[in-house]
């Protein structure tokens, strides 16, 4: 069997075991997994994406907790809440991003989905513009930048034209526009081809990344996830972040002697 054909066999076999919904259960995923309605999935997931860093049981508790500070019903909130109703989440802190941060991403959400078309809209129209996902991300970056964006809180949205990974901002685009039969990724935007997505980078998918030879440089940065994304659509055209749980399910457990 040609290289090519083991490394996508063994990756295949790696997508059937951590691309299932038990995976996912202390996954970032998990937050917007418990909303049905399309616009708390997306807020609710895109909030749980920003601060989807550091370890899980911390990411998923905060991410409770902003969204009880919503009354567990974010796109309700975020179309409605007042100056007033804000101010509670001034004492909201995760790693480095805090009150101040939250309440910024409240106040700009608020105004992208009254008036912006909501984030489909914003990063759809952004893409369906560039052809490229990375320069959208920019593009929806600025956008949110643009309404008076403390100097601080830009770190927490991160631009790929900077040569960031984006990480966060790629796994959540994942969640919202890949979709397949594993009940895992939403599928909730059919303006973004899924062949467009990047594959996210973090130190575990980096690791097995780099352990399979898809990804030789050593930097997480932007010109790494497209290596890492472009050798991926060598072995799925159509779908290559579908491999992103395999590398980073097996990386987190560090199963290199066997599957």
């Amino acid at each position: 069997m040609p290289p090519q054909a083991e490394l996508k066999e063994l990756l295949d076999s790696l997508v059937h075991r951590f691309n299932i919904p038990g995976f996912i259960e202390n996954d970032p995923i998990s937050i917007p997994r418990s909303f049905t309605r399309k616009e708390d999935i997306e807020i609710s997931g895109f909030l749980t994406a920003l601060i989807a860093w550091g370890q899980r049981p911390v990411i998923l508790r905060n991410a409770r907790q902003l969204m009880e500070w919503m009354d567990d019903a974010p796109f309700d909130f975020i179309l409605h809440h007042s100056a007033t109703e804000r101010r509670k989440f001034s004492g909201f802190c995760h790693r480095t991003f805090n009150g101040t941060d939250a309440i910024f991403f409240l106040r700009a959400l608020q105004t992208i989905y009254r008036s912006e078309g909501g984030l489909e809209g914003s990063f759809t129209t952004a893409y369906q513009e560039h052809l490229d996902l990375g320069s959208a991300i920019s593009t929806v970056r600025s956008q949110f930048i643009g309404l008076r964006c403390p100097e601080r809180s830009r770190k927490h949205f991160a631009d790929p034209m900077r040569n960031a990974a984006a990480k966060r901002i790629n796994m959540f685009l994942r969640w919202m526009v890949r979709k397949d039969n594993s009940g895992v990724d939403f599928g909730l935007w059919a303006g973004i081809p899924t062949s467009a997505l990047y594959c996210p980078l973090d130190l575990h998918s980096g690791k097995t990344a780099r352990h399979l030879g898809l990804l030789n440089r050593n930097q997480d940065d932007w010109k790494a996830v497209q290596e890492l994304t472009e050798n991926l659509i060598k072995l799925d055209p159509k779908d290559p972040v579908r491999y992103d749980f395999a590398l980073y399910g097996w990386g987190l457990h560090e199963r290199y002697g066997s599957i």
